[in-house]
């Protein structure tokens, strides 16, 4: 098994950072709950959660703007069955997967799982996209200064490259 490999053996606690974003309805009071939520589904604790940020959508169709925040959990699952909850909150959410990159009520994405580096084509990890995303990098940042993508680098110093044509504001409470 791919995660025994790499992770090490079942039971050993593992951070996750988990992107939270919406853009339908309510998106903040979305993404709040899930932030609030997010940690007891994943039968784990919650280290930290950043502010919420407004971002323009990346790729896809028209639509509105997201509302995006980045929780921190510790978690003893394993990874596939963190993104089978992260899909059944999305689910509970009324999410609808019917255009790629299209508008959502909810959206939760594993973007690295400890020190695991996965080309696993159920779930990759770290997010194979995630380096490129200031509505991760941002509110992850904000959280842990610290922060790492195993075999990529500094979150801080891919901050600090900017982010051409991606306009993102803190949410005012």
């Amino acid at each position: 098994m791919w995660w025994r490999v790499c992770a090490g053996n079942s039971g050993s606690t593992v951070e996750y950072v988990v992107a939270v974003g919406a853009n339908l309805g309510n998106a903040a009071q979305v993404v709040n709950e899930a932030l609030a939520n997010v940690a007891e589904k994943l039968d784990g604790s919650l280290v930290g959660r950043s502010s919420l940020f407004r971002t323009a959508p990346v790729g896809g169709p028209d639509q509105p703007d997201f509302v995006n925040a980045v929780a921190i959990v510790n978690s003893e699952l394993e990874p596939r069955n963190v993104l089978t909850r992260l899909q059944a909150m999305e689910n509970d959410a009324g999410r609808i997967r019917d255009v790629r990159w299209g508008p959502r009520t909810l959206d939760l994405d594993v973007i690295v799982a400890g020190q695991v580096v996965s080309d696993d084509p159920v779930l990759t990890i770290p997010h194979p996209r995630a380096h490129e995303r200031a509505f991760v990098l941002v509110p992850w940042l904000e959280i842990d200064p610290s922060a790492q993508i195993p075999g990529v680098g500094s979150v801080r110093d891919l901050v600090d490259a900017g982010f051409d044509q991606q306009d993102i504001t803190l949410v005012e409470s």
